[in-house]
């Protein structure tokens, strides 16, 4: 057997569904693992509205000593992480800050003239360019030792229902916008199964279990543990399900079911934290099984505007990130925003470094990268000088464990340094101007 199908539809003729055959087909045990040679993964994650330099960026060049408030939640991780102050997004044109903030954060290039209005700016449209999320995807799919199941995954959390500049950062082409995919279910629903409803979503352990049985005695002792995972994150996804329904089910029996209400407003806005945290569940369960190499998660939109009560904090993001330094209490309130994002990439380095490399040797964090980033460098000035870049996980290959300082470079520069450490080097990203001194010295040491 020598073709992805052949060796499918091997496993489904065991008896085993179509769901169970896709997991197995990652299998290093059974010799259909997509590549021998050690994973490189991606995983690019954007927050929104600047953040607080002082109480941000690390005071010295070098080793990682303490660090600063909202950083200090990757503390466990600082001799894994690697900061790069001093890269600017340079790319002017049309659209307003943070349209241009977003919509060229990752394809390193302008945006199209549009009807979209932004602020007292010119109006723009989509980006002219491919991001680099998708082009190293479209590099990985072209190969078949380095081919997976999806590619990419593109995760949201609490991102608008609307498609628009300020709504989207990964692009698989000129203006060809990719919506993240915000709802943990549908994103459940798309790695574990075609269903049509979520009362179907959660009877589908029942039908696992019996397959994953047949598979775990194919397998060795280390893929019988990966199974495991699987069914317990499969078995928690599914008790979730069962309790809204039986909730949904009393509600109807009292006379009215929940109502379908729009994105953004309270009672959604306030699952944010549940919902960023069942994201990176799946996104560390995708990379086990394999099922990419490449992810993205947007935690809301440019301009976001999430209402952070779970931290006593009832005014929006954004709006806080209009008032000036001198308001002391708007100032702590970005702090403590921005501490609970690091809290979220904290979370997901943890889950990948809990998680041991399928096959292979050391976690998941040994063999992935995380890019922490955002559309503007501090929100009151919507300067996109100095764009947070923080970077954690041994994935490529860089001398982490320190913070670097540039000169104002373009970030197009950061860019073509993360193609050429996925092993796809590039003469330029995006646009060519600001590609011309070539990748970033000094990121290997």
């Amino acid at each position: 057997m020598t073709t992805a199908s052949s060796r499918r539809d091997f496993i489904v003729k065991l008896g085993v569904s179509a769901a169970a055959a896709n997991f197995a087909f990652a299998l290093p045990s059974l010799g259909w693992a997509a590549s021998a040679t050690k994973k490189k993964r991606l995983v690019f994650v954007f927050t929104p509205n600047g953040v607080i330099p002082d109480h941000f960026w690390p005071d010295e060049e070098g080793t990682h000593g303490d660090l600063k408030r909202i950083l200090a939640p990757l503390d466990p991780f600082k001799q894994q992480m690697l900061t790069l102050e001093g890269v600017d997004n340079k790319i002017k044109g049309d659209g307003d800050g943070h349209m241009r903030g977003i919509g060229c954060l990752l394809t390193g290039v302008e945006l199209f003239p549009g009807d979209v209005q932004g602020g007292s700016d010119t109006p723009a449209g989509w980006s002219m360019g491919i991001s680099v999320d998708q082009h190293i995807r479209n590099k990985l799919q072209a190969d078949a030792q380095t081919r997976t199941r999806f590619g990419s995954l593109e995760f949201g959390v609490m991102v608008p229902q609307r498609a628009d500049t300020w709504t989207r950062w990964s692009y698989a082409g000129p203006n060809q916008p990719v919506a993240p995919v915000s709802d943990p279910y549908q994103m459940f629903n798309k790695l574990y199964g075609q269903t049509q409803n979520r009362a179907m979503l959660a009877s589908v352990l029942d039908d696992l279990r019996e397959d994953f049985k047949s598979i775990e005695k194919m397998v060795s002792a280390e893929d019988r543990q990966m199974l495991l995972q699987h069914v317990d994150m499969v078995r928690s996804v599914e008790k979730e399900l069962k309790s809204e329904l039986a909730h949904q089910s009393k509600e109807k029996e009292a006379g009215h079911s929940i109502p379908k209400l729009p994105p953004n407003i309270e009672e959604e806005n306030d699952n944010m934290p549940t919902i960023a945290r069942m994201q990176s569940d799946l996104l560390v369960n995708s990379f086990a099984a394999d099922f990419a190499r490449v992810a993205s998660v947007q935690i809301t939109n440019s301009v976001g505007n999430a209402r952070m009560r779970w931290l006593d904090i009832n005014e929006g993001h954004h709006a806080i990130s209009h008032e000036p330094d001198s308001n002391e209490s708007a100032y702590e309130n970005l702090i403590r925003i921005n501490t609970w994002y690091c809290e979220q990439i904290a979370y997901l380095a943890k889950r990948l470094a809990d998680t041991p490399e399928p096959g292979g040797d050391g976690s998941l964090l040994d063999n992935t990268t995380i890019v922490w980033t955002n559309e503007l460098g501090k929100g009151n000035s919507h300067t996109r000088n100095s764009i947070p870049f923080v970077m954690v996980g041994g994935g490529l290959g860089m001398k982490m464990g320190r913070a670097m300082k540039f000169d104002h470079v373009p970030h197009n520069r950061l860019l073509l340094s993360l193609t050429e450490a996925m092993g796809y080097p590039e003469k330029s990203f995006g646009n060519p101007d600001y590609c011309g001194d070539g990748s970033l010295t000094g990121l290997n040491g």
